[in-house]
């Protein structure tokens, strides 16, 4: 039987890894293999940089027009803190053109919400909370609105497209999992969740959870936690097919691709 170094806490992130595939969690979190960034996530976290620094504003200047200007500087921080992102593009078009599909998603925002009339009480929100159980969550929440009666809505955006119902499920567990953060540190159940799709023709999904969804939600968590920790004592990380493999960088090391892991770290 192996013991292996699991994280501290666990994210919604590394949570909805071992749901998709145990041995991909396994590589991320166990082995940390190293993995390619991709202009899309990239663009993700340009995109975030630009909401989040928009409502640092007056609120008389969150228009488009200031929000689409946002693109340029906050693209040069990132360059700043890592030069290697500008290896992501073959050519100063395909760079442009990915710079416009940003802006875009920033531009159809404001299809979405009215960010001038909004003000958020935070904003990419570091949550560190321990379940009743011992278990520690950890994650970020991009931003959260508290309404003069004391109701609290959680925003998340996503800029990709809103996906089928049918297949909303990992961004519905990744919400209700800040939700139960939210819940466990303040102590009130959100009265809103709200998922943000700037993708497509952009659209906006939300759910208004009660305690009971939460207490579910909180029995899945452990539940999701307690499966890692058997996989950590008996070093069985599962690979799980399915059509997401495509977008997996290990197929190398993977056994449904011929491939083998690496030798497992050990405390």
């Amino acid at each position: 039987m192996t013991t292996v170094p699991l994280p501290s806490a666990l994210s919604p992130s590394r949570a909805s890894d071992f749901l998709q595939c145990p041995l991909l969690f396994r590589f991320r979190t166990i082995d940390r293999l190293p993995e390619s960034p991709s202009p899309a996530a990239l663009r993700g976290t340009l995109v975030h940089a630009c909401l989040e620094r928009l409502y640092e504003l007056p609120a008389e200047s969150r228009t488009p027009r200031t929000a689409v200007g946002l693109v340029e500087p906050q693209w040069k921080k990132l360059r700043e803190s890592d030069p290697g992102v500008e290896e992501l593009f073959g050519s100063e078009q395909e760079r442009e053109e990915w710079l416009e599909s940003a802006r875009t998603l920033v531009e159809r925002y404001f299809e979405l919400e009215n960010p001038g009339v909004l003000e958020p009480r935070e904003k990419e929100m570091r949550l560190q909370v321990s379940l009743p159980t011992g278990l520690r969550l950890r994650g970020y929440v991009d931003r959260l609105d508290v309404a003069p009666g004391g109701q609290i809505r959680v925003v998340d955006y996503k800029t990709g497209k809103s996906p089928h119902p049918r297949f909303e499920d990992k961004a519905k567990f990744q919400i209700f999992f800040y939700a139960v953060m939210i819940w466990r540190d303040l102590g009130v159940v959100p009265s809103r969740l709200q998922l943000v799709y700037l993708g497509g023709k952009g659209a906006v999904r939300w759910y208004d959870p009660t305690e009971e969804e939460l207490r579910a939600a909180e029995s899945e968590i452990s539940d999701i936690w307690a499966r890692i920790e058997e996989a950590g004592r008996t070093g069985q990380w599962s690979p799980k097919p399915s059509k997401l493999c495509g977008w997996c960088e290990h197929q190398a090391l993977c056994p449904e691709f011929g491939g083998t892991p690496p030798p497992l770290p050990t405390s």
